[in-house]
């Protein structure tokens, strides 16, 4: 055994190309399969589910946490019943394998051998129930007026398949059953290319309809789409024609309210049209991987349309139409951005604007300000030096009262000077300490 670290994710990685792997087929088969849509969430009750049936027929049904499960439920050779269920992103499978002779391909189903009761306990809604039916190359052949009757004489495609290795037959049609219908002619496969075939075809039936989903969601998405678009030119046109800052606010306001709904409507709907896309690119793969043929090279049949072909000219449509809806959506959160952005830079503009004239009326305020203070402080001192002037001189009186040599005029015009001096200094040095204060 070699000596070295693996990494922890090593063998699940390796494990998860045969996750899904398909069955060995030998005409004559039925198979029956549905696709139930229960969610992302629910995986552990679908594999619950499973374990219900198994237990129901004896067998060991799927450990915790797998995601996909095969084996035997009852019968074997040509009794034998076979069960596989898959479990996909948001939809689990269910598939039926049930061998032997039949007399007509879709008199019965292998779904049939299952409980009722488990059927309609399913966890989620059934999107997709197809009986398939596998013929052996010996089987005796039909005419298409017979072959058109196993349909309920509906418009039948048919072609080629694995390059003429099989005869594939469907309508597209939900019958009265409640199950679509496909019909597969042995024409030289051996077993592993009838198990691929049916998983592929399958699967087409599966993710097409998976795709689907999107499209009813799109025409319902389309005429909002055209409401926004709308409503955006008419907010385009209000920037222009604002007359003042409060009527480019409101528009700024609407714009941000019309942005949140865009923005929710795209967290809806994203995840559909996301997974549609991955759907629709599945479904293009699969068909290329049946390397269909045209059935004129191969039968009496002329001018069958290609089931491949037939899915391709239905899907796309609708497809484009999912992502044409999505690129509107995504066209119209960029213009609603790029519009806002416009009407903040004009709204901002305004404000420094206001702010700026706001800057200049408190510099000029300030300066009349410093003036009345400068006049005020000059007032100060002149008062302040006329009462401390007249103690002086009331001080210069009493002492020639007292019997003191002064002349209280002359003693008052020595001290004018050294009083105003006194002043305005004080009240200098008083205006530096509160400046330093500042």
């Amino acid at each position: 055994m070699s000596q070295f670290r693996e990494h922890p994710l090593r063998k699940d990685l390796a494990q998860e190309v045969h996750a899904r792997p398909y069955g060995l087929l030998r005409p004559p088969v039925r198979v029956s399969h549905l696709a139930v849509l229960s969610g992302e969430t629910d995986a552990e009750g679908d594999r619950l589910h499973v374990q219900l049936l198994c237990r129901h027929f004896g067998v060991d049904g799927p450990e915790s946490g797998t995601k996909h499960y095969s084996g035997s439920l009852e019968g074997k050779g040509d009794q034998e019943l076979r069960f596989k269920w898959e479990r996909h992103t948001e939809f689990s499978s269910y598939t039926f394998y049930q061998s032997g002779p039949f007399d007509a391909p879709f008199a019965e189903s292998a779904v049939k051998r299952v409980p009722a009761d488990w059927l309609a306990a399913l966890p989620g809604d059934v999107l997709v129930a197809t009986n398939l039916t596998l013929e052996p190359a010996d089987a005796p052949q039909r005419n298409f007026t017979d072959l058109a009757k196993l349909f309920a004489d509906n418009t039948v495609t048919g072609s080629g398949m694995l390059d003429g290795a099989a005869l594939v037959w469907t309508d597209f049609r939900i019958h009265d059953d409640n199950f679509n219908r496909v019909l597969i002619r042995d024409n030289g496969m051996n077993q592993r290319q009838a198990g691929r075939l049916v998983q592929r075809i399958l699967e087409v039936g599966s993710y097409r309809m998976m795709a689907m989903l999107a499209f009813p969601l799109a025409r319902q998405v389309l005429p909002k789409l055209v409401r926004y678009e709308r409503d955006l030119s008419d907010l385009i046109g209000r920037m222009d024609q604002a007359e003042s800052g409060d009527d480019e606010r409101q528009t700024l306001k609407n714009l941000t309210n019309l942005a949140a709904e865009i923005e929710a409507l795209s967290l809806n709907i994203n995840y559909r049209f996301t997974a549609a896309r991955a759907y629709h690119t599945l479904v293009n793969r699969r068909i290329e991987e049946l390397r269909e043929v045209r059935i004129n090279d191969l039968s009496e049949v002329k001018g069958l349309q290609p089931p491949g072909e037939f899915v391709t000219r239905r899907l796309s449509p609708a497809m484009d139409t999912c992502r044409s809806a999505s690129e509107r959506l995504d066209s119209l959160a960029l213009r609603v951005g790029r519009a806002s952005d416009l009407l903040r830079t004009s709204v901002d503009v305004a404000l420094e604007e206001q702010n700026r004239d706001l800057l200049k009326s408190m510099d000029r305020r300030a300066k009349v300000q410093l003036r009345l203070q400068e006049t005020v402080e000059g007032l100060s001192i002149v008062a302040i030096s006329y009462y401390l002037l007249g103690l002086v001189t009331y001080a210069a009186k009493s002492a020639k009262a007292a019997g003191l040599p002064i002349n209280p005029e002359i003693a008052t015009g020595i001290a004018l000077p050294v009083v105003l001096a006194l002043v305005w200094y004080s009240m200098r040095r008083i205006r530096n300490k509160l400046g330093k204060a500042d």
